[in-house]
């Protein structure tokens, strides 16, 4: 066993140092260093999943092991299934999750088009957390006018729960107008039922990316990329409640009133909202 850092100091003589029993060492490492070596494969494992979305587990096998991980691909399979990450083959218009369930697929409703207000179209997405020994799921949903974050939600499963949250908290800050767009990918979590009806019963009109094709949704993939750039990859995350407190400031406080988009001239979302809204009241008198 290797101490973190260049110390030139055994265990025991560490233990020394810090005035602690070399059993309590011993003990809080059999506790912690199974799960954050857990931990960090998973890693690893989401982002190769996040990379190469139609990698199933016999490739996401072979990439851990390039990277230098011992992994047996049943391990690899038991996490993929456990974190919902098994690539599922997709007929043309159908989602399958599993041998009990089929959910419709709906068109892009998107291509060559740029909204001109809000509540025209949103867009939504779904990500992870790292956590110190465990993972969070973060749900985002942004109006594609103004990059503003209008619902999120944060949970510990990849359940349909987890995006409906987000929903409900979308439309219980925004009315959503009839000619409402709703734009995702191909997730479980957006073909569910539950999200569906939702989306139905508000008369939004449902949109998906095409098949294997990302760029199709790249307004919620380009905001995903700023949010682990800018807030993720700066912080070490304790726990769920230290995870929500930061994630909160930043999609509230930092992304949706600070910070400056340059497609939005340089203005942050709710500033660049004020200013539409302005000048559209403006051309209406």
């Amino acid at each position: 066993m290797q101490l973190e850092g260049s110390t030139g100091l055994s265990i025991a003589e560490a233990c020394d140092a810090a005035r602690v029993s070399r059993a309590g060492f011993y003990r809080h490492f059999d506790e912690h260093e199974p799960r954050q070596a857990e931990t960090e494969l998973r890693g690893r494992l989401h982002q190769i999943c996040l990379d190469h979305r139609s990698y199933g587990s016999r490739r996401v096998t072979a990439e851990l092991r390039a990277q230098g991980q011992l992994v047996n691909r049943k391990r690899v399979v038991r996490l993929m299934r456990a974190d919902n990450l098994l690539c599922l083959r997709k007929r043309r218009f159908v989602c399958t999750t599993d041998s009990r369930h089929t959910y419709s697929i709906y068109p892009n409703l998107t291509t060559d088009w740029r909204p001109d207000g809000i509540n025209q179209l949103w867009v939504a997405d779904i990500t992870y957390i790292r956590l110190r020994e465990s993972f969070l799921y973060l749900a985002v949903i942004l109006d594609a006018f103004s990059r503003r974050v209008i619902g999120w939600a944060l949970e510990d499963t990849l359940e349909a729960k987890l995006a409906i949250k987000a929903l409900r908290r979308a439309l219980a800050d925004r009315s959503a107008p009839t000619s409402l767009v709703h734009h995702s990918d191909r997730g479980v979590q957006y073909c569910s039922g539950g999200y569906v009806e939702i989306l139905h019963n508000h008369g939004v009109k449902i949109s998906m990316s095409r098949s294997g094709n990302p760029y199709d949704n790249a307004l919620a993939e380009r905001f995903m990329r700023t949010l682990k750039c800018e807030e993720v990859y700066l912080n070490d995350y304790r726990d769920r409640a230290d995870a929500t407190r930061h994630l909160r400031h930043f999609l509230e406080q930092v992304y949706n009133r600070r910070r400056l988009h340059s497609t939005l001239g340089y203005m942050a979302p709710e500033t660049y909202e004020a200013a539409s809204m302005a000048t559209t009241s403006e051309v209406s008198a």
